[in-house]
Formats: structure tokens, C-alpha cells, sequence
């Protein structure tokens, strides 16, 4: 394998809710560019805070304080001159439920595009277009792209939800228990789309289905809690390592199923 680079580096970061409770402890970790990283841990951990750090969206659950540092391609997201919109598209978020707008497919998928730029009719066509295919929804969506998005299945709107991400070009996507509300049929086509999506755009997903991380990552972080540390990353390494000969006896107890 080719020597990797990482999209964003994390360093020494620790997260508290309204600037006391913290969340997270000391994490350092890097998402490699082009890769699916997982993040698994039990309840309570800290996985979907950390995820929601590495865009900054954390900060719009109320006051919160962050120390350390988070690169994203060499530059401090948490520098004061950095545009949060601009961040947002770059790095984009899909939600534990589809968080979609009450309007058309079309609208869904347009929307963060035309907030970004002035687009033409042609444009936003092709855009539109291009992205539900690439969320692979485009054959079952096509005939009703000016219905409400709210009536087609679950499994359909998370995809949905995937191609308003993709609509604006990220180079990173996080996903926050994709699949936590589908089925079995759903839940396998919006992991071969996160397989598939790997080639084009950089993936962390949080996950409580160990054999789903396996199935879709290449890299897995395992974050825990014990009474002494709160929200620590304890190991991180390629996926087959971390489920194969994991390091810490914590990481070995919890992929085997002794406890979370």
C-alpha cells in the first residue's frame, strides 16, 4: 500500500458541553484521505461528539469548549478566520435519521447548492443528477424528483440525505449511525455505497455493529470510558488489526463482546 495522507489530523482534543462537563479527553488521531474510517465504542463514549467536532456542527448544541487542534488538510478548522459554511460543505454530515427538508427530491438534493452559488437550470440539473446517482438512488428516484422527499422508505431518504452531502463536492464525509434505522436490505445498499464512495471522498462513520466496521472500513478508532478517563480514544489501527490482535486488553474485551 502507497503511503497514506491524512484529510484531517487530530491532536490533543478534548471537548466540554457548556464549557465544564467534558466529553472528550486528549484524542489524537488522523482520518487518512480516501479511506473509511469507523469509530466504535460503547454508549456514552464520546463517538458522535468527536464526529460532530471534526466539522465544528458540535457547536450548535449550546456552549461548548474545545481545546487541541483539528487539521483539515494543514488548516486549524478552529482558527477564528475560518468560514463555517465553507467548512461544512467541505466536510460534510449524514445523520443517525434522515434529516431531510419537507420539499421535492429536486429541492432536497439543490438546496445546499444553491445556498453556495448562483447556479443555472442546466446546472443544478446535471448537479442534482449526478449526485443521487452517485448516492445509487438515481433509478428509483428519477420519475418523481419533484415529489416530497418525505414519501419515499427510510433507506431511501438516508440515501437521499448522502446525495445532498455529495451535492456540494466534500472532501470529507462524516456519518453518524447511518443505519441504525434501516432494515438488513437498506442498511447493505448504504454500505456498498460507503465502499463505493471511498475512490472520490474521505468517510468516517460512527458505528455500534462491530461486523458492519468491518465490512466497510479500513481503519477503526475504539473510544471508551472507564472511571478515571472520560471519552479517551484507546486504540486505533487498520480494521483486520484492531478485530484481529487488538493491542489494549479494553479494545480486546469490547470486538469480542465482553462488554458495551
Amino acid at each position: 500500500m502507497s503511503k497514506l495522507s491524512p484529510a484531517i489530523q487530530v491532536r490533543n482534543l478534548s471537548f466540554y458541553y457548556g464549557g465544564v462537563k467534558k466529553a472528550i479527553e486528549g484524542v489524537s488521531v488522523d482520518i487518512y484521505e480516501n479511506q473509511v474510517t469507523a469509530i466504535i465504542g460503547p454508549s456514552g463514549c464520546g463517538k458522535s461528539t468527536f464526529i460532530k467536532t471534526l466539522n465544528r456542527i458540535s457547536e450548535l448544541e449550546g456552549k461548548v469548549k474545545t481545546e487541541g487542534t483539528i487539521e483539515f488538510y494543514g488548516q486549524n478548522i478552529y482558527e477564528r478566520r475560518i468560514n463555517l459554511n465553507r467548512l461544512r460543505r467541505q466536510i460534510g454530515m449524514v445523520f443517525q435519521k434522515p434529516n431531510l427538508f419537507p420539499m421535492s427530491i429536486y429541492e432536497n438534493v439543490a438546496y445546499g447548492v444553491k445556498i453556495a452559488g448562483r447556479r443555472t437550470k442546466e446546472e443544478l440539473d446535471e448537479i442534482v443528477e449526478s449526485a443521487i446517482k452517485s448516492a445509487a438512488l438515481w433509478d428509483e428516484v428519477k420519475d418523481k424528483l419533484h415529489t416530497s422527499a418525505l414519501g419515499i422508505s427510510g433507506g431511501q431518504q438516508q440515501r437521499l440525505c448522502i446525495a445532498r452531502a455529495l451535492a456540494v463536492k466534500p472532501k470529507v464525509l462524516l456519518m453518524d449511525e447511518p443505519c441504525s434505522a434501516l432494515d438488513p436490505i437498506a442498511t447493505k445498499k448504504v454500505e456498498d455505497l460507503i465502499r463505493h464512495l471511498k475512490t472520490d471522498v474521505t468517510i468516517a462513520i460512527v458505528t455500534h455493529n462491530m461486523q458492519q466496521a468491518t465490512r466497510v472500513s479500513d481503519f477503526t478508532a475504539f473510544f471508551s470510558t472507564d472511571e478515571s478517563r472520560i471519552g479517551q480514544l484507546v486504540e486505533f489501527g487498520a480494521t483486520e488489526q484492531i478485530f484481529g490482535s487488538p493491542i489494549d486488553q479494553r479494545t480486546k474485551d469490547y470486538v469480542s463482546g465482553k462488554f458495551g
